[in-house]
């Protein structure tokens, strides 16, 4: 059998990297904040990846300009994401390897069925290329939320003989069967009546060298009902300490404005020493929306 290490502390970049040059890895499992800062880290490209067969992403959106650092360090080919949630057991997309589509979460996986459908009513099914929300069915769906029949109803739905999951993520499908993440719906703004998909504006920051991280939040407009005020949480990288929160926002807000659409761009731009995560790795909206309130 093959052997399994687990790290008790995978930010200790230095003991990572140690421990795969003592045991070059054939498989590797992590979110992608975590391979971020590998691919950043100097002795990550010092280990042996002649026998790299795969790497598994999940958690929280792969982007695709990582996607490809990282096969050039590890091998091409090598990368796939499997997308899901807990109540879905739970994985139920997944990038094929060697077929994987970088901009993608991936196919649905043997025996699971995948739809997307309007956002507002749940039901009408949205034409290919269009966005909505995903809901699945198959076996792989949890039977319910113990002991909350209220949230069990909202999640799941009667359709065509099935039970659906309606899983709260905004994604579209290819004609090809591949589904493409936007955001989470309670991620989601509107502004002027238009959408706004926080994945987008994040993964767009990334072309930004000065930009280690950034976080998208929305919180409602007092003034406009139905419609939401955007505030970006930028985390500089260490060698553009330099920058001064002004300058810092004056450059944010006009790269913004050249390659986005109006309504995308975040009205306030608030620095921030370290962008809050999650025990696994994603971006912690619910503590940057705390310190807007």
């Amino acid at each position: 059998g093959a052997g399994f290490i687990l790290l008790p502390n995978p930010r200790d970049l230095e003991a990572f990297c140690s421990m795969m040059r003592r045991h070059p890895p054939s498989i590797m499992g992590a979110v992608p904040t975590l391979y971020q800062m590998l691919v950043d880290h100097p002795t990550f490209a010092d280990v042996d990846y002649s026998n790299m067969k795969i790497a598994i992403s999940g958690g929280a959106p792969f982007p695709v300009d990582l996607k490809r650092r990282l096969e050039t360090v590890i091998g091409t080919h090598t990368v796939s994401d499997n997308f899901g949630m807990t109540e879905t057991g739970p994985v139920y997309l997944n990038n094929p390897k060697g077929h994987a589509k970088f901009e993608s979460v991936g196919i649905p996986i043997a025996g699971v069925d995948v739809k997307i459908v309007d956002v507002e009513d749940g039901v009408r099914e949205m034409p290919l290329g269009e966005s909505g929300e995903i809901i699945t069915s198959g076996p792989h769906v949890m039977l319910g939320y113990l002991n909350n029949p209220e949230e069990t109803k909202k999640a799941l739905r009667q359709r065509d003989g099935k039970t659906w999951m309606h899983t709260g993520d905004v994604g579209y499908m290819t004609e090809d069967g591949y589904v493409i993440l936007c955001d989470r719906l309670k991620d989601m703004a509107v502004v002027g009546g238009y959408k706004v998909f926080s994945v987008e504006v994040e993964a767009k920051l990334k072309e930004l060298d000065f930009i280690a991280a950034a976080a998208l939040v929305a919180m409602p407009d007092p003034n406009r009902a139905g419609s939401d005020i955007l505030t970006l949480f930028v985390q500089k990288k260490p060698d553009a300490a330099v920058l001064s929160d002004d300058e810092l926002a004056h450059k944010v807000q006009a790269f913004c404005r050249a390659e986005m659409a109006p309504y995308k761009v975040p009205k306030h731009i608030k620095a921030i020493d370290s962008i809050p995560l999650t025990p696994i790795g994603k971006l912690d909206k619910k503590a940057l929306r705390a310190k807007l309130a």
